[in-house]
């Protein structure tokens, strides 16, 4: 399988992360792109029209986009370990966790917009306040519920994943006040999934 990723996107860090710890690293073959909404890369919008990373090339042509749908498919490759829990709690505790942590991960794009990537004069500061205090009710919330998120699912991956983008561009401080969070992303981010697959490289518009 071939995987179009890109070094700074916490999208496509899941898909990989997602991969190594169920065992499918070996079975991809990982192409950086470089994409923004500011710059076509016409070998992505080849595949996805809407121009993004990740993409999944399957091992029979299929073409498969969006981190979610992705980790879906690697789950319907094996019998386990699965990154989505079967049992029927476990499930939807699951995917909640999932939904939170993308949407820490497009409150903290919206808000670095607001701050750095939008020419100055055209930056809206309620816009980036408004985004910014979305992810300070979700780490809250995480501070009360990370107990509940113990093994390495979908679920897990996502928040990961999404915290170490906020904190590599430096969008929001979530660890401050929030020690059973900041422990648990501590804990986390010493997997060796998450060690081989460091966030680099700087946006190109």
């Amino acid at each position: 399988m071939k995987l179009l990723y890109q070094t700074h996107s916490p999208y496509a860090r899941k898909v990989l992360v997602a991969a190594l710890e169920i065992g499918l690293g070996k079975a991809l073959e990982v192409i950086h792109h470089e994409t923004s909404p500011m710059r076509r890369n016409q070998d992505v919008f080849a595949l996805n029209p809407l121009g993004k990373v990740p993409v999944l090339i399957t091992d029979d042509g299929m073409v498969l986009f969006d981190s979610n749908v992705i980790c879906e498919y690697f789950d319907d490759l094996l019998e386990s370990p699965k990154l989505i829990p079967p049992e029927r709690r476990a499930r939807y505790r699951t995917l909640r966790c999932q939904a939170l942590a993308q949407g820490i991960a497009d409150a903290g794009i919206a808000a670095r917009w607001e701050t750095e990537r939008r020419p100055e004069s055209l930056r809206w500061s309620r816009m980036r306040d408004g985004q910014l205090e979305k992810i300070a009710a979700a780490c809250d919330f995480l501070e009360q519920e990370i107990h509940t998120i113990t093994a390495p699912d979908v679920g897990a991956i996502s928040l990961a994943t999404a915290l170490s983008w906020i904190d590599f561009r430096d969008v929001y401080p979530f660890r401050a006040g929030r020690p059973r969070l900041s422990s648990w992303y501590a804990e986390f981010g010493a997997r060796a999934s998450m060690l081989a697959t460091a966030l680099s490289g700087a946006t190109r518009d």
